[in-house]
């Protein structure tokens, strides 16, 4: 990935009024058998019962093996339900040996769902197109996946017929699978000039709403997370273009777009400040006065929970535009914890956060690739497995990870004999 060691430590997110690409509507009951029975294999095995990891492993496996064969079945429903259950096994554990064997099959069988699929369908083959580089890391594999998928989401993007809901969830995991997979400048330029050919079109809008707010959302937020992985000088270009006209959106009768442009302008300025000591804005004065106006609204034909939210955002936002401030905050995950302690961290946990849901905290302690973003380092309890992951044998690995289960589970029963919050997911 085209990320220096300075931008890696700024991944982050948190941001409010997102729309969660998905739903667990319209599910066949034989499908969605085999989802039960998966999450019925990952609960009993994190909550420490005696298992036999290997087996249950192998079981894990063997489920998802059909539910990847489902995915082919003329049944969209069925397709749709076993989607889903993809989803949840790959948000919820990390299984890179099941699948760096199965990189094309799962490739090919996105690819396919994307194409002839329709809305949830297409929703959901977006969001594993996402988990698939997520699991696979940066490198040739996921790069593989990245050039054969992307062209397929920029046709969604860009497709005025297909649904908003599958055209939202493509703007927001083409951005992440590229800053996930490429290490070429020129494919994430390319893939946020498609996200700005999106947004700014709400420049234009009349009072910034209609329909298709949602979509300007999930492009801008995707165009905002490649940025902070841009040379200086692409990001000086970026900020002369849009730092004039992004103000234009905090007056959109969309709450989730006006947050959403809030939380950009905090990242522009703080990514001009960086790139430059002196940077100063001339509409500054404006600009603060309405963010202040956001920050203090009680307007009364407005939601109280709308108000409360743009509240919220705004008072952070006001002090990250006035004083170059940010209120940090700590997120725990087992033993460890991490600072988010600026904007782009922000961004980059919030729409990883969304991706992985509950899984979240499960990647924080053992995806390599996501403790590299957030500067972790190496997995504190998987340490020696992980770094082999990609060197040693099937058979080695398996003992590796049932030692390494097992280690977790009486670490876990110690900090739960001391009644330590160890079960909370962020």
């Amino acid at each position: 990935m085209p990320k220096s060691k300075k931008r890696n430590s700024r991944a982050a997110g948190g941001r409010q009024g997102i729309i969660h690409p998905f739903s667990d509507d319209d599910s066949s009951a034989g499908t969605m058998s085999h989802c039960s029975s998966l999450s019925d294999v990952a609960s009993y095995a994190e909550d420490g019962a005696e298992v036999d990891e290997e087996a249950a492993q192998e079981d894990f496996e063997y489920k998802l093996k059909g539910l990847i064969d489902l995915t082919m079945d003329k049944s969209a429903k069925t397709r749709q339900a076993a989607l889903q259950g993809i989803k949840n096994c790959l948000s919820s554990k990390l299984l890179y040996d099941f699948i760096i064997e199965r990189r094309m099959t799962l490739t090919d069988s996105i690819e396919r769902c994307l194409k002839k699929g329709k809305g949830e369908e297409q929703r959901a083959a977006a969001a594993i197109s996402c988990l698939l580089c997520s699991q696979l890391g940066p490198g040739i594999e996921s790069e593989d996946v990245f050039r054969t998928l992307a062209p397929v989401l920029k046709n969604i993007i860009c497709d005025g017929s297909a649904s908003i809901q599958a055209r939202q969830a493509c703007a927001t995991y083409l951005g992440l699978c590229c800053f996930i997979a490429t290490d070429d400048i020129e494919d994430v330029y390319t893939t946020m000039e498609c996200m700005e050919n999106i947004f700014t079109k709400q420049y234009q809008s009349e009072k910034c709403g209609g329909n298709c707010s949602a979509l300007h959302i999930q492009a801008l937020l995707s165009w905002a997370l490649l940025l902070t992985i841009c040379h200086t000088s692409e990001v000086k270009k970026k900020l002369e273009i849009h730092l004039p006209k992004l103000p234009q959106l905090l007056s959109c009768e969309d709450v989730n777009m006006r947050i959403a442009a809030g939380e950009t302008l905090a990242l522009l300025f703080e990514l001009a400040r960086e790139a430059d000591a002196d940077f100063y804005y001339e509409n500054l004065e404006p600009l603060t006065e309405t963010l202040k106006a956001l920050a203090t609204d009680c307007n009364k034909h407005r939601a109280k929970v709308d108000r409360r939210k743009q509240r919220s955002v705004f008072r952070d936002v006001l002090r990250a535009v006035e004083e170059g401030d940010f209120q940090s905050e700590m997120i725990r995950f087992g033993r460890e914890r991490m600072q988010i302690d600026c904007w782009v961290k922000r961004l980059t946990y919030g729409i990883f956060k969304d991706l992985f849901g509950s899984g979240m905290q499960c990647h924080l302690l053992t995806n390599v690739f996501l403790r590299s973003v957030f500067e972790l380092g190496p997995p504190l309890l998987l340490d020696a497995a992980t770094l082999k992951a990609m060197k040693v044998s099937r058979d080695e690995r398996h003992m590796n990870n049932s030692a390494a289960f097992k280690a977790r589970t009486k670490a876990r029963n110690k900090l739960r004999d001391k009644r330590a919050d160890v079960g909370e997911f962020f």
